[in-house]
């Protein structure tokens, strides 16, 4: 099957790849040049401009766009929609909010074309071990492109499935990356405890390697938790700042919609913007108010 694919990041790329060692005809398309080159020289068809892209398809077409969520995919559908024809497809493979995902539908809908979005787990591993699809659309959609799925995938009847109509693909992929906060959370924490615990002299990565077979608690992150004790198990020279990249808050906010309960991930997020407070003028305050009303000693800078 023929498909295009927007976007030509590590993840974008480990994509075409699989593809076509799935033996689909690839046609690239990003606006470095030099991954387009790249994606040729491992057997992808480049394209210069979108309407290169458009142009070297076969109709009906099908378009993967895999770039970040946003203004930025908000300009690239909307200028795929002004050269796709009706019958054709869209496909958002990036992380997209829900609701802009159901918004796109919408004005593809108005072009009569078809669009799907595929909330894609797997990051830079996805090209050796497969990726992990929630896919929204009409099941009459999502079935045309089973194949692309099953390439994708990490087998043709695992790892991926529709999980609902336009905008449950990427509902999905929130909520696993909201989930993915509190699981990445708990280990640290639990690490960090028995760090501190220095009188047993713990070795964490060898504790790591252990919880990884037979434990209840035993995870892919568990296993890259290992690999990167296994490195410096002093992590030095990371400084402790994490981002975020939205999925969380939209989990976050998400519950607070649906009355729906969610403390663990929503305080994993919370520690994540903490992480970000070189010198948080609340600790400043609290300081400050213990010394008012207690007379407690304050640190001074």
């Amino acid at each position: 099957m023929d498909i295009g694919m927007v976007g030509l990041g590590k993840m974008g790329a480990n994509m075409v790849e699989r593809l076509l060692k799935g033996g689909h005809r690839v046609v690239a398309y990003d606006i470095n040049e030099a991954a387009v080159q790249a994606a040729q020289a491992g057997g992808a068809v480049g394209g210069r401009t979108l309407d290169e892209l458009v142009q070297a398809l076969g109709a009906p077409r099908s378009v993967w766009l895999m770039v970040p969520s946003g203004k930025i995919t908000d300009d690239a559908v909307a200028a795929l929609l002004e050269r796709l024809a009706p019958g054709d497809t869209l496909l958002d493979g990036g992380n997209s909010y829900y609701k802009d995902s159901q918004r796109h539908a919408a004005l593809a809908a108005q072009k009569g074309v078809h669009f799907i979005d595929v909330g894609t787990s797997g990051g830079i591993w996805g090209l050796k071990e497969g990726y992990c699809l929630m896919v929204g659309g009409d099941p009459a959609d999502v079935e045309r492109h089973r194949t692309i799925f099953e390439t994708l995938a990490p087998a043709p009847d695992h790892g991926w499935g529709r999980v609902g109509p336009v905008g449950a693909g990427h509902f999905v992929k929130m909520i696993h990356n909201g989930i993915e906060y509190g699981l990445m959370q708990a280990y640290a924490e639990g690490f960090e405890i028995m760090k501190a615990r220095q009188e047993f002299g713990f070795s964490l990565e060898q504790i790591a390697e252990i919880w990884r077979y037979g434990s209840v608690v035993r995870s892919w992150l568990l296993d890259l938790i290992g690999h990167v004790l296994s490195v410096d198990e002093d992590l030095k020279g990371i400084k402790a700042w994490v981002p975020d990249s939205g999925e969380g808050r939209w989990t976050a906010f998400e519950a607070i919609d649906l009355n729906v309960s969610a403390p663990i991930i929503t305080l994993s997020l919370d520690r994540r913007i903490r992480s970000r407070e070189e010198e948080p003028f609340s600790d400043k305050l609290l300081s400050a108010l213990r010394h008012e009303f207690g007379g407690h000693e304050v640190k001074k800078e």
